[in-house]
């Protein structure tokens, strides 16, 4: 009976909690369902190729529906070329001697690119054993109708071994490649590539958990109560608050890009400073955005049950899944996530070398961001007190 009775009681407090039931029972679906969208989105992912005095043969040998071909004339480097256009790789030639130069920042366009080229190899050469067969094919053919005609005359020896026909030699290119990179070499795998974002994700998620957990905290205990009894205005609460819990975040920051900087020994082609700059401007967001969320919840719980509603969802936009192939409804969510222009960010300086010059509107979009929460967070304010 009193098993029953503790069954009855948390049955009836779980039925009171509406907000509990709908991330329990519909949060879970609502992730599932935008999986769904996402992965249906991204079946065929393509490879930007740029070429440059290569061989039509081999151009059409390895075009195929994974690869973009685009035929270059400028005498830049390749690593310029890169850079400026975003290419996954350019190729060159020189006789029979391929110089590929691969981007690496994302390892499945530079799979795409090797097999491409491999397959195109193959394919040359069995079109060349194709065609040779055909002429041996066709020189037999016609040495036969000699000879039958040679027999019924004299000297048919000599005769025959005059009229063989002569057989030019098919021959193909055999192609030498040299492959170069950018960021990484051939060993790269996919952590390597993924880590920037991972690290941007980290210092995101960690610092809107502990912030937001922090300010419910101080509302559950009573201490935000007893601080709106005092003539403190919400700006000084929340400025308060931010610069706080911000010398803890920006600790948390160092420490991880440090660390995974120093021992995953990680290849920066940017700035480090730049990086830096990028993780503290994320936990500035993710700050911001932390203390207004916790405004919503009303235990720690309930904090909790926010992550796969605000948190999870940008893992998906942030670089895991190529956003730029996705469905134009699903970029336009992905434009709403903070972590997506940090991601963004974080790969073009560690894997592009981008400089801040070219990634100022991705630092842009998070500084509007940690303005915006900032601004909701004091209008939250007024739900507790009017000062």
């Amino acid at each position: 009976m009193r098993t029953l009775a503790m069954l009855k009681r948390v049955l009836q407090e779980m039925l009171r909690d509406k907000r509990t039931l709908a991330m329990m029972f519909i949060a879970p679906l609502l992730i599932l369902t935008l999986m769904y969208f996402l992965f249906q989105s991204n079946n065929n992912q393509t490879a930007d190729l740029a070429v440059r005095h290569v061989d039509s043969t081999l151009i059409k040998a390895i075009d195929n529906d994974n690869l973009k071909i685009h035929h270059i004339s400028s005498d830049d480097s390749a690593k310029q070329l890169i850079r400026d256009h975003d290419y996954a790789a350019v190729m060159t030639q020189k006789g029979n001697k391929l110089t590929l130069t691969l981007q690496n920042s994302n390892q499945t366009k530079s799979s795409i690119i090797k097999k491409s080229l491999q397959a195109g190899q193959i394919k040359l050469k069995t079109q060349t054993s194709v065609t040779a067969l055909k002429t041996q094919k066709e020189a037999i053919q016609k040495l036969q109708q000699q000879l039958a005609i040679l027999a019924k005359q004299t000297g048919t020896q000599a005769k025959v071994q005059s009229s063989l026909p002569n057989q030019q030699k098919t021959t193909t290119k055999n192609y030498s490649v040299s492959t170069h990179y950018i960021y990484g070499d051939k060993d790269t795998n996919f952590f390597d590539t993924f880590l920037p974002v991972m690290m941007g994700f980290v210092v995101f998620f960690f610092v809107f958990l502990i912030s937001g957990i922090a300010l419910l905290r101080e509302r559950t205990t009573g201490t935000l109560k007893r601080l709106l009894a005092t003539p403190v205005k919400r700006g000084e609460i929340i400025t308060g608050y931010l610069s706080g819990y911000g010398i803890f975040a920006l600790i948390q920051t160092l420490l991880i890009v440090f660390y995974s900087t120093y021992v995953f020994d990680i290849q920066i082609l940017g700035s480090s400073w730049n990086v830096l700059l990028i993780n503290v401007l994320m936990a500035m967001a993710a700050l911001t955005m932390g203390l207004f969320i916790s405004t919503f919840a009303a235990s720690e719980f309930q904090m909790m049950q926010f992550i796969p509603i605000v948190v999870i969802p940008q893992v998906f936009f942030s670089g895991i899944i190529p956003v730029d192939q996705m469905a134009g409804w699903l970029q336009a969510i992905g434009h709403l996530m903070p972590l997506y222009y940090g991601a963004n960010a974080m790969s073009d300086v560690v894997t592009k070398g981008f400089s801040i010059t070219q990634i100022w509107p991705n630092l842009l979009a998070l500084l509007l961001f940690a303005t915006l929460f900032l601004v909701l967070n004091l209008n939250a304010m007024r739900r507790y007190r009017e000062v």
